[in-house]
């Protein structure tokens, strides 16, 4: 397999992402060595230093798959997750954080031979920035670890998803479009707040319309309540963000549209960062977009965590790989 994504196939803003990562050479964890996608992108990795890597595995087994593929992993530290020193310490300090329910130190050493949990842990004590997986594992058993002991960052009650959406001229975020399926205000307040701290990691000034079927009092119901009070609760939340809400795509998108309905506003006719009310019409328009009007949709980015940790769908190719690779080490910059 060659092991370059190769020039010619680039898109610029993959290629700034692995600019933006190269910068700081943070170090992910790759818990699912086993499988080849994940050591052909660590060979994609390592050979152009987007990042510092570590596989989880044994290094006489990855270092003979490696040759059999064909790959050079370079620097790529491979740690046993048998290690009995790293075992141990592990969990110790899992037992220990999870006492409160109840969790032997016999129960916390099964954890910790799951990759996930042995890869967050590392993430937990500084010995990685960040961690990439869901090649193999299921989103669940790849977040789950993240929501016991690295925790959402003050302020943020539930972790979510959201996509870079690139076209030609411009880069937008959608969220939340991967994890929750019904927000309630409070949940989208702080979903506001990730999401624009995820554009600014990226290099996207964030302007932030709370969507919603109505603009301003163009309309009324339940729905536009919440949006009326996600804005509320968002800007007690982030004073200094520039947040419209209720607001519809249209305004929120279309300078012309804006003027006419609410031409006063910093956010109407420029936004780029567009919260959506829920899942269902998150992941629906994400999709519409990226199929209909070509857009290259990057992620989904997992925000709100602690420490960066992001999961791959298990269909994902190895450019995909690469590409989750540099934005977590971008958003490990911001730790």
């Amino acid at each position: 397999m060659n092991e370059s994504i190769g020039a010619q196939t680039q898109t610029p803003f993959e290629m700034m992402l692995q600019d933006m990562a190269r910068a700081s050479q943070r170090v992910i964890v790759l818990p699912e060595s086993a499988d080849d996608r994940i050591l052909q992108a660590a060979a994609i990795v390592a050979k152009a230093k987007i990042a510092k890597l570590i596989l989880l595995g044994e290094a006489e087994q990855i270092a003979s798959r490696a040759s059999q593929l064909g790959l050079e992993l370079g620097e790529t530290e491979i740690v046993s997750q048998a290690d009995p020193d790293l075992l141990a310490r592990f969990a110790a300090e899992y037992a220990q954080l999870r006492a409160h329910k109840g969790v032997s130190l016999e129960q916390a050493t099964e954890k910790m031979k799951d990759g996930s949990y042995f890869g967050t842990m590392m993430v937990h004590l500084g010995m990685a920035d960040g961690m990439v997986s869901g090649a193999v594992n299921t989103t669940a058993n790849t977040i789950r670890p993240s929501l016991e002991f690295i925790k959402t960052k003050p302020g943020v009650s539930v972790i979510s998803g959201s996509f870079l959406m690139v076209q030609a001229e411009r880069v937008d975020l959608y969220a939340d479009c991967a994890v929750n399926p019904n927000p309630t205000p409070e949940q989208l307040a702080g979903i506001v707040v990730a999401t624009a701290e995820t554009a600014t990691a990226f290099g996207v000034e964030p302007r932030v319309a709370v969507l919603s079927y109505s603009t301003g009092s163009s309309g009324s119901g339940s729905d536009v309540d919440a949006a009326i009070l996600t804005t509320s609760l968002a800007k007690e939340l982030a004073p200094h963000l520039a947040i419209e809400g209720p607001i519809q795509f249209d305004a929120a998108i279309d300078p012309v549209v804006a003027k006419q309905k609410l031409p006063d506003s910093p956010v109407a006719g420029q936004a780029s960062v567009f919260i959506f009310p829920d899942l269902n019409s998150g992941n629906i328009c994400y999709k519409a977009v990226q199929r209909t009007a070509g857009a290259v949709a990057v992620g989904p980015v997992l925000q709100g965590l602690n420490k960066p940790v992001n999961d791959l769908s298990r269909g994902a190719l190895v450019r995909d790989i690469v590409n989750t690779i540099a934005f977590t080490a971008i958003q490990a910059q911001a730790d």
